[in-house]
């Protein structure tokens, strides 16, 4: 039905259903009033286009002026015309006959233009574009106004000890951001439009020198390869770059931290910077990132090394403590110390179902407990989480319909889960339980060691644009593995982060940095 609605659209409308490429070869002409047609066709139906014809003087050239009033701030565009063409009287900015597609000839923030494709992407971005009488050019000043919103705590990556500026939404001011934190001219970017009707600017960040050109290239390519109407957030981005269709572990570090960014940079990391989303990508990525908080390089290395051993200890009792539980009540009774084995039956004597259907239930129950405390409004999501889970746990328990037991194991499962740094990580844990616990119920412990090696050669087997998931354990790196279980002191002199790749690291030697 979605399509036959396209279909019918275009055969009606087929010129508003064109994107701003397709005008590239077509050019303005001497003529106001053809100009002006074009455009109200072009931008037919379109409430928001304004189209002003005015004259300076008596004996001057009438001027058309085209704008869309939801992207230009008035005010600004006024004072960007009475200050170009009260330049342009005086002959200091006259336009010469040279000036090439796109050039910019003022210290005012205005671009020359003869074509409709440029023009047009132009409007799209705040510009207001300027004819002439006489004139086949068109100047276009930049009065866009100021949509973003305040700089905010970042609130899917909180921190005690840390920058508390997150990215927003427009891309110019998070690059912006960027070059706070990495003041250098070997900071490099590069533009990208995706999008074949949003025309989403995408920005490609690196460093000169530090990124693995071959990354770069591979980034640069994916990015020109995306054919596709719109791009919306980053996600759509991020999977449209990934090789595996099916990814269950994340294959791209997505992250509102510009402090964040700036330290994947500094490893020779490639940032993709997206217009209209806070949410940054970072390539390539490892296993060992997902366990990796902001806040470890901003406190003392012994607390924060044992804030990762905690992390990691919690990483393997949130993927098998629950089937654990199931293997040893269903199959492996005579591993469980006597008192504790009898105290489990007598919880579980009233339970009509089997402790692999009960464990699921529960599972199921604590995400949709978790999915409504992240959907509802925050003044109550985390009430109705705390109070559902408390209320619904202890009626189910005196119903007996789940024991005590599975209610303690399921809960301390799903705290084990919310210590994990990163969020998408998290998302693909937790999904990771599901399998193992069917397996443990079918098998008992031999299905929780074949779920554990499925695990292993899954991850071992991946690669994040080139660079193994498993690194720098398999392949092993003595000189990185530092960073993977340990957050070493910082040593005078030496650079700290840890380069991502092995052409980074020679990038660093060559320039006398040292390493870790």
């Amino acid at each position: 039905m979605t399509k036959r609605l396209r279909r019918t659209r275009k055969d009606v409308y087929p010129a508003s259903e064109d994107s701003a490429s397709e005008f590239n070869g077509k050019t303005f002409s001497d003529n106001l009033e053809q100009n002006e047609s074009f455009i109200k066709i072009t931008f037919r139906t379109s409430s928001d286009l304004v189209c002003r014809k005015i004259r300076f003087q008596d004996d001057a050239p009438r001027k058309l002026i085209v704008y869309l009033n939801t992207l230009v701030d008035e005010q600004k565009l006024n004072e960007q015309i009475r200050t170009s063409f009260a330049m342009l009287q005086q002959d200091h900015y006259a336009l010469e006959p040279e000036v090439t597609e796109g050039e910019s000839t003022s210290a005012v923030n205005q671009i020359h233009t003869s074509t409709w494709g440029e023009m047009i992407r132009l409007l799209l971005s705040g510009y207001a574009a300027v004819f002439t009488e006489g004139d086949a050019q068109a100047i276009c000043l930049k009065a866009s106004a100021s949509l973003r919103r305040t700089f905010e705590e970042p609130s899917s990556e909180p921190v005690i000890r840390g920058s508390k500026e997150g990215f927003v939404e427009r891309q110019c001011v998070n690059f912006g951001m960027l070059r706070h934190y990495i003041r250098s001219p070997r900071l490099k970017s590069e533009d990208f439009i995706v999008g074949d009707l949003t025309q989403t600017k995408v920005l490609v960040v690196y460093i000169d020198g530090l990124a693995d050109e071959s990354i770069v290239d591979e980034v640069r390519k994916k990015i020109a390869s995306i054919q596709i109407d719109g791009i919306l957030e980053s996600g759509a981005i991020e999977e449209l770059i990934v090789d595996d269709r099916f990814p269950l572990l994340p294959r791209v570090q997505v992250t509102e931290r510009p402090d964040v960014v700036a330290g994947g940079l500094l490893e020779g990391r490639v940032a993709i910077i997206i217009d209209n989303t806070p949410f940054v990508l970072v390539v390539p990525v490892t296993f060992w990132t997902g366990m990796q908080s902001a806040e470890d390089y901003n406190t003392r290395f012994p607390v924060a090394t044992f804030s990762r051993w905690i992390r990691f200890l919690f990483l393997i009792v949130a993927i098998f403590a629950p089937s654990f539980f199931v293997a040893v009540t269903s199959f492996h009774q005579e591993m469980i110390p006597t008192s504790l084995l009898l105290s489990i039956a007598s919880a579980r004597e009233p339970v009509p179902f089997p402790v692999m259907i009960e464990t699921l239930l529960m599972e199921i129950m604590f995400e949709a407990l978790r999915e409504a405390g992240v959907r509802l409004p925050k003044a109550i999501g985390q009430t109705v989480s705390i109070v559902g889970g408390l209320v619904i746990g202890d009626a189910a328990v005196q119903a007996g319909i789940i024991s005590t037991p599975s209610v303690i194991v399921v809960s301390t499962t799903g705290i084990a889960a919310l210590l994990i740094p990163r969020f998408n990580f998290a998302n693909g844990v937790r999904l990771l339980r599901f399998p193992i616990i069917l397996l443990a119920g079918s098998f008992g412990l031999y299905g929780i060691a074949l779920g554990f090696l499925g695990i292993l050669l899954y991850v071992v087997h991946l690669k994040s644009f080139g660079v193994p998931y498993f690194t720098p354990i398999a392949p092993f790196s003595i000189r990185a593995v530092k960073d993977v279980w340990l957050r070493s002191p910082r040593v005078n002199g030496r650079n700290f982060s840890v380069p991502a790749t092995e052409t980074s690291v020679k990038a660093r030697r060559q320039e006398g940095g040292g390493g870790n």
